[in-house]
């Protein structure tokens, strides 16, 4: 068998569209646990404010967490100054809400505006103290794993809680 072409992976459909579709999965998630929540007649602010241990952030947090890097990384990628989001949510409504906003922020960028920035060099402040990135690396060695392990701890607060979650949930729906 002959190949044609190589398929390439480029930066924006590694960084902006893969952080859109985990935000959209995130969504989908947080729908079930609020149906579910609902169907066995137990107040949202519960699965909202569970945790998985006492030292780790709660369900809220961890969505907020997702939103915040996601949007943050092609404004990261490109010099540009990320926007900052108040983090005041304290429903299923306002989560969808910022979910909704940070998806709207990356449809902000184009693949032209990402594609070309894999080498480019930026300072990053975290606790008080700034981290050095090269675009790739933010964005699949920082970003992504982050923004996976904030959407994993959504998934996980729910199904500990009794949500009926599977792979498939994790994934949106679209397996």
């Amino acid at each position: 068998m002959t190949e044609t072409s190589q398929p390439t992976l480029s930066l924006y459909s590694a960084s902006v569209a893969n952080l859109d579709r985990q935000l959209s999965n995130l969504e989908h998630i947080l729908k079930l646990g609020e149906a579910n929540a609902l169907e066995r007649k137990i107040e949202p602010s519960i699965f909202l404010n569970a945790r998985l241990a006492p030292d780790m952030a709660n369900l809220i947090r961890q969505v907020q967490i997702a939103c915040s890097m996601s949007k943050n990384c092609p404004h990261r990628l490109v010099g540009s100054t990320p926007p900052v989001y108040e983090d005041t949510e304290e429903s299923f409504s306002d989560l969808y809400a910022l979910i909704a906003k940070a998806r709207a922020e990356l449809a902000t960028f184009k693949r032209e505006d990402i594609d070309g920035k894999e080498g480019r060099a930026f300072s990053v402040p975290m606790g008080g103290k700034k981290m050095d990135f090269v675009g790739i690396e933010y964005a699949s060695g920082f970003v992504l794993p982050n923004v996976f392990f904030h959407v994993t701890t959504a998934y996980n607060i729910l199904r500990h809680n009794g949500v009926p979650l599977g792979k498939r949930d994790f994934f949106g729906g679209t397996l």
